[in-house]
């Protein structure tokens, strides 16, 4: 028998209501005394206005809707109740230590998507599309995900399984009742379905570079020596005042890390100290932060000043960066307008040919060509976004484990190697393809995923 678990399943914080969602056999029983009412019968999937009391005073403590999903036609396949309150904090923390007293206890993170998945209302790969939605941070990855937990991705797979299997139990069939080997049209059909099932895996796989994309965007490192105005475009890109901005150099001295959105791709845009030798402890900290950053970076945008010729911290940027992908940016065009000299420097400065742009943070002069810039180097990645997109590296790596597999039964076939050995692995690819949904997966990786999960999930 599993506990009964309560949560709050709406943000924290002051709000115009909040919800708390008790789940598990005990849940009706806990909110008959929670309303003094032992009678209190609902009918399923419609609200009840009813009061709340305290169970130490016996005062009115809210007046609540209360909305009863009886089993198996809820969301976790359990009897849930689900309390919509007044949002005070005070008052829906108090509604949940009294379901604690009243023998409930507190849902671990993502535990009713857990139970939902062990009642059978959806499966893994449903479960993780519900997280990825609620973590959505642009309209095209929500829909992915929409997508995802509307069961898109399972039945993409279920073909690959059933197909699988039906191999399997001929190979099955021929390892135990057959002496000799498989009719040669037989053996020639099945290399031909397991050549069909792995290159329809590795077409679903090969979108997950766009996937990826969608979801968790791209880290976008601003890089220069002080005072080139890099916290300036920090702030003219964000469309607000967020990073301190002074004619002092060496103002920022840590990291400032926030997101915006370009064309449907969710960017973090981080603002690094100044590049440069110093003295200054502190400042220093923050220069070896922000050549860390560079490393860890999709795209390193070099700031210039153009109204200055290239310093030698200049050229040592450019050194440090010659392996990393850039575009650089000539900021203070509104002081002054590039010199040939200087574009031609820095072209004999880079090991590469970079996209340079002439900008001004202070005007806002080319942001926009400065926005298509910094997606432009990954708009390769972008498939046809009306087609579903594997976005999950769980998921990605396991279509790759598993096409390897049949690809190495469908070998050792060409070998005429025993079936035995060929079965190996087409049972593992049928399992990879599992760990997906749910099927094979083990208690240590369940655990695992749904750690990651918000507590009300």
């Amino acid at each position: 028998m599993m506990n009964t678990i309560v949560a709050l399943i709406t943000p924290l914080g002051r709000s115009g209501i909040g919800v708390i969602r008790l789940s598990g056999e005990k849940s009706l029983p806990i909110i008959r005394k929670l309303i003094e009412d032992e009678k209190f019968n609902p009918q399923p999937r419609l609200s009840h206005l009813k009061k709340v009391y305290d169970l130490e005073t016996a005062e009115i403590l809210d007046e609540v809707l209360i909305t009863y999903f009886k089993n198996p036609y809820s969301f976790t396949g359990e009897d849930v109740i689900e309390i919509a309150g007044h949002g005070s904090p005070v008052i829906l923390r108090q509604i949940i230590d009294f379901c604690l007293k009243l023998d409930a206890r507190m849902a671990e993170p993502g535990e009713f998507s857990l139970r939902a998945l062990a009642n059978g209302r959806m499966n893994l790969s449903q479960a993780e599309a519900i997280r990825d939605l609620i973590d959505a941070q642009t309209v095209a990855s929500a829909r992915q995900s929409v997508r995802q937990l509307r069961g898109e991705f399972s039945n993409q797979l279920q073909p690959f399984k059933d197909d699988l299997l039906n191999v399997i139990v001929v190979l099955e069939s021929a390892l135990e009742f057959v002496e000799d080997d498989l009719p040669a049209i037989q053996n020639e059909n099945i290399k031909i379905k397991l050549a069909e099932i792995a290159e329809k895996i590795s077409r679903i796989a090969a979108t997950f570079q766009a996937g990826k994309l969608l979801r968790e965007g791209l880290r976008v490192a601003l890089i220069g020596r002080p005072n080139v105005g890099k916290s300036s475009l920090f702030n003219a890109l964000l469309g607000h005042d967020r990073a301190i901005v002074t004619a002092i150099a060496g103002t920022t001295r840590d990291q400032l890390h926030e997101k915006l959105v370009i064309k449907n791709i969710p960017i973090s845009l981080i603002d690094t100290a100044g590049l440069r030798e110093t003295t200054d402890i502190v400042e220093n900290i923050g220069v070896e932060r922000s050549r860390r950053t560079m490393a860890d970076a999709d795209l390193v945008i070099i700031i210039l000043d153009g109204s200055q010729t290239l310093t030698e911290e200049d050229h040592e940027i450019f050194r440090q960066t010659v392996e990393y992908p850039i575009l650089i940016v000539i900021n203070k065009s509104d002081l002054q307008t590039p010199s040939e000299d200087l574009l031609k420097e820095i072209n004999f400065s880079t090991h590469n040919s970079p996209t340079i742009l002439n900008i001004s943070a202070k005007t806002g002069e080319n942001l926009n060509e400065l926005q298509n810039a910094i997606i432009e180097p990954f708009a390769a990645k972008q498939t046809d976004q009306s087609g579903f997109l594997v976005s999950d590296a769980r998921h990605h790596d396991l279509l790759l484990r598993a096409e390897a597999e049949i690809r190495t039964s469908l070998q050792l076939l060409e070998q005429k190697m025993s079936e035995e050995f060929v079965l190996i692995g087409l049972h593992n690819a049928l399992r990879y393809l599992g760990q997906i949904t749910g099927e094979t997966t083990t208690e240590d990786m369940l655990t695992r995923i749904f750690s990651t999960f918000c507590i009300g999930k």
